[in-house]
């Protein structure tokens, strides 16, 4: 079987890796001059924290690069490329993931995005002579920039049009901690600032006030890249639209991924869209025919340098809802539970709080809470009761989901471990735990070392 897959980003690097084991003749198509990359890690080559080589993802994949596929003709089953070659396929995968979103505003056509490996080097080569940045927007995506820009020493002033930050993850209570953990940062919010115009460094808003810097990052969000498949003649939404197989509407053509579109839902996160790649992979390597992905709920990190964040479910409470919050704005730290039919519904998580990992557990288990809430909230028991989160991997369940990216349990950690992959560097080539966002690393370290200890 011939498969083409366009899009050699995170999710079509993934899915061209789940076949490299199979027979079909595969091969992955991308528009950017580089190899795969892990597009999580964009905020830390921002901060100098890592260089572009330190994100390049792995690949056993037969790819060509730097070359965009311009057209599909659906009746001959071909991709034309802009070189002027023509792949065949049986089988084709749409993986265009999306395009940095640019507000109709005048003049921010002129302003820096931030998406890509070539967005940060352009943002990077002036940065390198500037002392401020002006950054709009005020979602997971700016303040990653913000985030990156400051730790190169920028004054950097965010603004967001919403009366609130990351007003799809948190509420107003957590977004005050979280301005302030910025403010200590030399980060500046404005928030509920309609943008009217803009110059290469300087923002317009809608009260009248000028705020200029010597850049300006756009990181308004994104939005599906859908053209391809919309000239081909598929079926489109605001994402190409896929049954619970994965398929389009055309049978012989899958999309997986940001370009996607299940339901009303569209991608973003790389957990769901890994998850999307194992299932096309097991339809078309004939190991499972009629696999069928299942969402499960989304659970949204922020791990910038000083801001541990974490926001799952939905934080709109009904009637019996348990709607538990505390707040210590001085040490940045937030949390708040709503609790249904004694489960988490939803939680913010903002800061040190050791119990992080067991509220993601309950809520991507839909278990039962503790009857002690507070330990939950405060991460430790109350009136030296016992502790509700675990401080040694020998007492942590095998279920326990460690990496959230790659749904690795730390049963499967062990097996992996027991059957010689061991070390960090083979649990990790095993599992590929760690390779998402980073922010289990920790963990598997740790679990890393007790099984040393205990060998």
């Amino acid at each position: 079987m011939k498969i083409v897959i366009i899009g050699f980003g995170m999710a079509g690097a993934r899915l061209a890796d789940e076949l490299s084991a199979t027979e079909a003749d595969v091969v992955v198509v991308g528009a950017e001059s580089y190899p795969a990359y892990n597009r999580i890690l964009l905020s830390s080559v921002l901060a100098g924290k890592h260089g572009p080589a330190d994100i390049s993802m792995s690949s056993r994949a037969k790819a060509r690069v730097g070359v965009a596929a311009v057209a599909v003709d659906r009746d001959a089953q071909t991709v034309r490329l802009a070189d002027g070659s023509v792949l065949p396929y049986d089988h084709l995968v749409l993986a265009t993931g999306s395009r940095a979103l640019v507000p109709p505003v005048p003049g921010l056509e002129h302003a820096f995005t931030f998406r890509t490996l070539d967005d940060c080097h352009r943002i990077l080569g002036a940065a390198a002579t500037a002392e401020s940045a002006l950054v709009l927007g005020g979602g997971l995506l700016g303040l990653e920039a913000a985030r990156g820009l400051a730790l190169r020493g920028l004054r950097v002033d965010v603004v967001h049009a919403v009366g609130h930050l990351m007003e799809r993850q948190l509420d107003p209570a957590a977004s005050r901690v979280l301005e302030r953990t910025l403010a200590d940062m030399d980060i500046t919010v404005h928030l509920a600032a309609a943008t009217t115009s803009a110059t290469p460094t300087s923002l317009t808003l809608a009260d009248g006030r000028v705020l200029s810097a010597d850049l300006l990052v756009v990181a308004c969000g994104v939005r599906p890249d859908v053209a391809l498949a919309r000239d081909a003649g598929l079926t489109i939404d605001r994402g190409i639209v896929v049954d619970d197989r994965l398929r389009t509407s055309d049978r012989r053509i899958s999309a997986l991924g940001d370009c996607a579109q299940l339901g009303n839902e569209v991608g973003g996160l790389v957990a769901p869209a890994w998850e999307q790649a194992r299932v096309i992979a097991r339809q078309l390597s004939g190991a499972e025919p009629m696999a069928v992905y299942r969402p499960a709920a989304p659970v949204t990190r922020l791990k910038a340098s000083g801001i541990d964040l974490a926001a799952m479910g939905s934080l709109q409470a009904a009637h019996d809802d348990e709607d538990l919050s505390f707040a210590d704005p001085a040490r940045g730290t937030y949390a708040r539970l709503l609790i249904r039919d004694d489960r988490v519904a939803g939680a913010v998580l903002l800061g040190d709080n050791p119990s992080v990992g067991q509220v993601i557990q309950l809520f991507d288990r839909r278990a039962t809470v503790p009857s002690d809430r507070r330990s939950l909230l405060l991460g430790r028991a109350i009136g030296g009761g016992t502790p509700s989160f675990v401080d040694t991997p020998a007492l942590m369940p095998d279920g326990v989901t460690v990496c959230q990216c790659n749904s690795v349990s730390k049963g499967e950690l062990v097996r992996c471990w027991r059957n010689g992959a061991h070390g960090m560097e083979a649990l990790v080539g095993a599992t590929k735990a760690t390779t998402g966002c980073g922010s289990c690393r920790d963990a598997v370290e740790g679990i890393v070392d007790w099984l040393v200890t205990a060998a």
